[in-house]
């Protein structure tokens, strides 16, 4: 048989999205754009680790489509990879959030690998998020943007493989209130002492005029080991008055090990002012010590004295339009003596006791 040629394999690729789109209801290629210009360091470094750098936010590019198969049912995917926009190196079709699934009356169900109602119950709280100043960097234990049980063991910002999620539609006679609830197949993984780990995650939303009020709860069993139960809970509000907004939120992680329970209590707040175009933005995020067993640690979360951190960032964006706009932030990770917390995305890279800084100016497009 005569091989193709890659024009004509590209070509027959091409007709084939074309057609497929003809047979959906709607179909949409949709991206975001994100890149930034930063002068990071680490302050009480033994050594010098200043660097100016191009650092890509999670730049994506999507497509996603809807077909009504009538009675208020509708079939729908998405597909979603990432843009390597600082070095165009190694982008993929699908690593970010894919899906297909059935829109209902009663829901939305669907399965493939997404961020977990874990995440998106708090993430719009951050008006950094997802930057280099990102709140992951101290909440949640460090950010995992596509994992599967066995890749990352600590994280609760995380995107996960293998996963079935149903989300509610708005319950009648409370307009704003939703739930979403997720479970991760173990799908033969293997862990720590043949254990045979899974994840469960749930949440309740309610968006309703200036109020948003969360509150999540994940599990993550077996990944320390057999029978034992890593979890994180947390609550989140946000208040618009006017120009402004107030949010906050607050977490705790425990982590069962071999050698006892893990604890870490965080809080996060943040706050925004809308002056014409320009945003000014500000947020404080405080982790406080870990503790358990002498010698504990998962992730960033060590136990004992000294293991806590402070995250703090100013900056402001400024709206070109709806999709277009630049951004300017400082960002500052104070550790503590024995703490080690980075930066969730692109991290420098620093040591116990190290304090992390960047200044960085970005730009931003939506399509």
């Amino acid at each position: 048989m005569q091989s193709r040629s890659f024009p004509s394999l590209v070509l027959g690729g091409l007709a084939f999205i074309a057609s497929a789109a003809h047979a959906q209801s709607t179909v949409t290629v949709y991206g975001r754009l994100n890149v930034s210009l930063e002068h990071a360091d680490a302050g009480h470094s033994p050594r010098d680790r200043a660097v100016n750098r191009e650092s890509n936010n999670r730049s994506v590019i999507g497509f996603r489509g809807v077909e009504d198969l009538g009675d208020g049912i509708q079939a729908l995917f998405q597909i979603e990879g990432s843009l390597a926009l600082d070095t165009g190196v190694g982008p993929s079709l699908a690593n970010r959030d894919t899906r297909v699934g059935l829109q209902t009356p009663y829901g939305l169900l669907f399965a493939g690998h997404w961020g977990t109602p874990y995440l998106l119950a708090t993430s719009t709280l951050d008006p950094w998020y997802p930057t280099t100043a990102g709140y992951m960097a101290l909440m949640a234990n460090g950010s995992a943007p596509t994992t599967n049980h066995l890749g990352n063991t600590a994280s609760f910002d995380r995107r996960q493989q293998n996963i079935v999620q149903y989300w509610t539609p708005a319950w009648n006679g409370l307009p704003g209130l939703s739930g979403r609830i997720a479970y991760a197949f173990n799908d033969g993984e293997v862990g720590p002492n043949g254990a045979r780990p899974q994840l469960l995650s749930g949440s309740l939303t309610w968006d309703d005029g200036p109020w948003n009020l969360a509150l999540a709860h994940e599990q993550h069993r077996d990944y320390q080991g057999p029978h034992l139960t890593d979890s994180a809970t947390k609550l989140g509000a946000a208040y618009r008055f006017g120009p402004g907004r107030l949010a906050t939120a607050i977490e705790r992680l425990r982590y069962e090990t071999p050698l006892g329970a893990l604890t870490r209590d965080s809080v996060f707040v943040a706050a925004t002012w809308q002056i014409g175009a320009t945003s000014l933005r500000a947020s404080f995020t405080h982790a406080g010590e870990g503790k358990g067993p002498a010698g504990t640690r998962v992730g960033f979360v060590s136990a004992g004295d000294d293991t806590g951190s402070r995250q703090w960032t100013l900056g402001a964006d400024y709206t070109l339009s709806k999709r277009t706009g630049f951004y300017a932030y400082v960002s500052r990770i104070d550790n503590q003596a024995r703490a080690a917390y980075d930066f969730a995305i692109n991290p420098l890279g620093v040591g116990i006791g190290e304090k992390p800084t960047v200044v960085a100016a970005g730009m931003r497009h939506a399509f």
